[in-house]
């Protein structure tokens, strides 16, 4: 066996291995959002509000040891540092509730980023190629913001579950992808 020959098949079972634990990973996810989905976002909130509190501490750190950031930027650091250590305590404080109005703000974030979404499509309808798609699509994207705008939780809810159904479905196609790679 040549050199290249050696390479490409040390290549091919890292992707193969990739692919494998890529999908078991991806397929565990899902199927914890499945079967436990408040337990999860929980635990997902509780990564979020970690990761608040360390970057709260390093951008606090930033701002009071800094030796090239003067005034304004120092005390901006200083006070978002503040701010994302005191949003992960609260979060930590009542992680249940504190999940609850993430997936609400969630909702609403992204009812509002389809309805804009949905107007900027209308405002390029007559440059577009195919304005008939394009009117289509700005409706629906904007009745589907509206409705997550007035119910956020169970849209939210909704986009979990399928957040779930399709980690699920991709983790078995990298597996199968995996397990089907020959060297």
């Amino acid at each position: 066996m040549t050199t290249a020959e050696n390479i490409a098949g040390r290549f091919i079972r890292s992707l193969r291995t990739s692919l494998i634990l890529t999908g078991v990973l991806t397929l565990i996810l899902g199927l914890l959002i499945l079967i436990w989905p408040g337990r999860t976002a929980q635990v997902l909130t509780g990564i979020i509000a970690a990761y608040a509190i360390i970057a709260g501490i390093v951008y606090a750190a930033l701002g009071v040891f800094s030796r090239t950031k003067r005034g304004w930027a120092r005390v901006g650091h200083i006070a978002l540092g503040v701010f994302f250590v005191v949003v992960g305590i609260v979060a930590f404080a009542n992680l249940a509730a504190f999940t609850v109005s993430f997936a609400v703000f969630l909702g609403v974030l992204v009812g509002i980023m389809w309805i804009v979404e949905g107007a900027v499509s209308l405002s390029v309808v007559s440059e577009s190629s195919s304005r008939g798609w394009t009117i289509a699509f700005a409706i629906l994207s904007i009745i589907a913001g509206v409705m997550l705008l007035f119910t956020p939780l169970w849209g939210v809810f909704v986009l979990w579950w399928l957040l779930g159904i399709s980690a699920v479905a991709l983790g078995i196609v990298n597996i199968i992808r995996g397990l089907s790679l020959r060297p």
